[in-house]
């Protein structure tokens, strides 16, 4: 499967992403919805219900599914963008399902139930296990990032900002520096382990926008020095 980036990128406006399938390649897509335009023939697409094990309390998806040979472009929305995986079987990681764009065929998808710790963390009851080869494609704000866990020297990665963890990972929900950096961040997964974390960058474009744009300077300062200043100091 060939994957290119449209010729449209911007930030306001966002950007578009074309896929091309062979002959017989088969791609299952969970946000049809994105596809604005379609070459091949009109038996190429079918589209179906789905329920994923009762995932999202039993909530139906509508998946499309592509049979090439055919060429897909794709929409998406300003300050997102498409990260492709090469999954080769034996993947450990654990993914958040509304980042998952489409997947090809050989992948097949299994939920797992988080423990009631990962549960309290993560605020999320269950995550995605992918077995088998082949690609699968995420949606993410930003651009991704990928670290390599360590068995004892943790990384502190924003929790609001993770696409997937290696699912015997250790995490602990913290924040880390001294007083004043902690009363002024977001909550951090602490983490362990073997294997790779990815994240994305997102939402620290916009805070870093809007940092820039306050030509406040006094009143920057106090929401930095003074506890809590962020949510009283408007």
């Amino acid at each position: 499967m060939d994957i290119q980036a449209g010729q449209y990128h911007d930030e306001s406006v966002g950007s578009v992403v074309t896929l091309n399938l062979a002959e017989g390649e088969k791609l299952h897509v969970l946000h049809p919805q994105q596809i604005i335009a379609y070459r091949g023939p009109s038996s190429g697409r079918s589209d179906k219900l789905m329920n994923i094990k009762g995932m999202y309390r039993k909530h139906k998806l509508i998946q499309a599914d592509f049979t090439g040979a055919c060429r897909l472009i794709a929409a998406l929305p300003p300050g997102f963008s498409l990260k492709m995986i090469e999954l080769e079987g034996g993947d450990e990681l654990l993914y958040d399902f509304r980042n998952l764009f489409w997947y090809s065929s050989g992948i097949h998808m299994r939920t797992k139930l988080l423990s009631m710790k990962n549960m309290l963390f993560s605020r999320d009851v269950i995550k995605m296990k992918f077995d088998g080869v082949g690609q699968i494609g995420l949606l993410t704000q930003g651009l991704v990032c990928q670290e390599q866990l360590h068995p004892t020297e943790p990384i502190y990665v924003d929790a609001s900002s993770v696409i997937a963890y290696p699912e015997n990972a250790k995490l602990e929900l913290t924040v880390y520096g001294n007083n004043l950096a902690s009363q002024h961040m977001n909550y951090h997964f602490k983490m362990t382990g073997q294997g790779t974390v990815l994240f994305h960058a997102g939402e620290h474009h916009r805070r870093l926008q809007q940092d820039m744009n306050d030509d406040g300077v006094i009143k920057r300062f106090l929401r930095e020095v003074i506890p809590f200043g962020g949510v009283f100091i408007k």
